[in-house]
């Protein structure tokens, strides 16, 4: 901002003359000859060479150039801009209800009571949803979703995912005060992270990850400065963890780190508990394997396991709800995060409500029973269906793998490329899997997320994708791909 020395702004000092000595302190001074006016400048505080390094070193594949690029292509047809396609279809990232899965109503129906307690004068409301959103109201500082909650997240609800954690593991016990709410999963996660990583050099913490993995691990561990330590599932068969793998990644680690978690999935991982679709796969947690094993397990590995709203058959990504579960726990650490997430004050409300309706569903008897468990049927039944049409349909594709999508709603197929194409990209600076992905955005509007960015074994590529769209529009992405890829190999080869 200028101004001149007849200029006094409220709040803002009046201008001095060029070379006085209030000037001290502002980089320079400039005269503009047309008004007459002095003009100051300030160097930057904050620039890309005095912000946290370690920030930059952060990468979210699943929202990264990619997905920034769709963006501007939707904004393009928008503006009349023509394409090659009439719109662009994102199976970059696991958002549900983005994707048109429709949301339970049970759930919608108590939080809306939440949110508008005059609603719950209103017959249209069956009476279980009322009484869930009582329960929850009455738990809340003068009864509103508007208060704060206790840092640790509202204490009925930490009890209803005790209950539920040990009716899930058949009776193993679970201590509420060993539940924290959370915003989402991925808060959780990094959470546990910053009380792991600590020293220098050869004693800096290493954390091991599963590779292909969810970017959340590896930024998280980047902006930390912890020490990223890979081990790389089996694709060929069916993305499976090796034990000999896992020595063998934790034998080279304790060469350069200190290797202290282990992460099937980051630590472990439940938010895809209900979608499983394999034939003859179930869920287990790994707190439920731990008591199985004995008490020399139960009684001392440190386990912490998350949930979500945000994936399974809710797919309520936007309401951040999730909890965590630390078992084992050194007390002394225990107040110490307690500590740490108090500084946060606490979990969005809405969120600690809509994660107590899924541990708390409707139960037999109730009014809402029989319409959840159709809803709730239907949503992971169709699920099913996408997993195998995607797996089919990708395999009939010359130079395209693809394993059974087990469960979650992700496939990871496996893409040959022509050495041109990846000479071509390498000259550009990209990834061959990247240069393929955005090859395919720009001429066919489907965006996919590259291999590259979740890792993958030395030259080897992939992408992933969603199977979440509708299933008329999921047949077209799927055909899209199948187009494009015959056309990509044909062009370089």
């Amino acid at each position: 901002r200028v101004f001149t020395e007849r200029e006094n702004v409220r709040g803002c000092p009046r201008t001095y003359r060029i070379g006085s000595s209030a000037l001290s302190g502002i980089s320079g001074v400039a005269h503009d000859k047309m008004t007459d006016k002095a003009v100051f400048t300030r160097d930057k505080v904050l620039t890309i060479h005095t912000m946290n390094p370690t920030v930059k070193k952060v990468e979210y594949a699943v929202r990264g150039p990619i997905v920034q690029r769709a963006v501007q292509i939707e904004k393009e047809l928008k503006e009349g801009v023509k394409k090659p396609f009439t719109e662009v279809i994102k199976a970059n990232i696991g958002d549900a209800h983005a994707m048109g899965q429709q949301p339970i109503t049970f759930f919608r129906q108590v939080l809306a009571l939440c949110s508008y307690p005059e609603l719950l004068k209103d017959n249209m409301f069956p009476e279980d949803a009322k009484n869930r959103a009582r329960r929850i109201l009455q738990a809340c500082g003068g009864s509103s979703i508007g208060a704060y909650s206790a840092s640790q997240g509202i204490e009925c609800v930490r009890q209803d995912v005790a209950r539920y954690i040990e009716c899930r593991d058949g009776g193993v016990p679970c201590d509420p005060d060993n539940i924290y709410l959370t915003t989402g999963a991925s808060d959780g996660i990094v959470t546990m992270l910053k009380l792991l990583v600590c020293g220098e050099g050869p004693t800096r913490t290493g954390v091991m990850i599963s590779i292909p993995q969810y970017p959340l691990y590896s930024a998280a561990l980047a902006e930390l400065a912890a020490v990223q330590v890979n081990y790389y599932l089996n694709e060929d068969k069916c993305w499976s963890m090796d034990v000999s793998e896992l020595e063998r990644s934790l034998s080279e680690a304790r060469k350069y780190c200190n290797p202290k978690a282990l992460c099937p999935n980051l630590c472990s991982c439940q938010v895809y508990q209900d979608n499983v679709y394999a034939e003859g796969c179930q869920f287990h947690s790994f707190k439920k394997v731990l008591f199985e094993m004995g008490p020399q397990y139960s009684n001392t590995v440190e386990l912490a396991s998350f949930h979500s709203t945000s994936k399974c058959y809710m797919g309520e990504c936007g309401f951040r709800g999730g909890y965590m579960e630390v078992i084992n726990m050194d007390p002394e650490v225990k107040a110490q995060l307690t500590k740490l997430v108090s500084v946060r004050l606490c979990p969005p409300v809405p969120g600690q409500a809509l994660m107590d309706l899924v541990v708390n569903s409707p139960k037999p008897g109730e009014p809402s029973y029989n319409n959840f468990m159709k809803e709730r049927t239907a949503t992971l039944s169709l699920l099913a269906e996408k997993a195998k049409l995607t797996k089919e349909i990708l395999n009939t594709v010359p130079g395209i793998t693809c394993n059974p999508v087990q469960g979650a709603m992700y496939s990871f197929p496996k893409i040959s490329l022509p050495e041109k194409a990846i000479k071509e990209a390498k000259a550009l600076g990209q990834a061959p899997d990247m240069f393929y992905c955005m090859k395919m955005l720009e001429e066919t509007g489907i965006c996919l997320v590259p291999g590259s960015g979740f890792g993958q074994k030395e030259g080897t590529y992939h992408f992933r994708m969603t199977i979440l769209p509708p299933t008329d529009k999921l047949k077209i992405l799927l055909a899209k791909v199948k187009e494009f890829h015959q056309k990509f190999t044909k062009q370089y080869s």
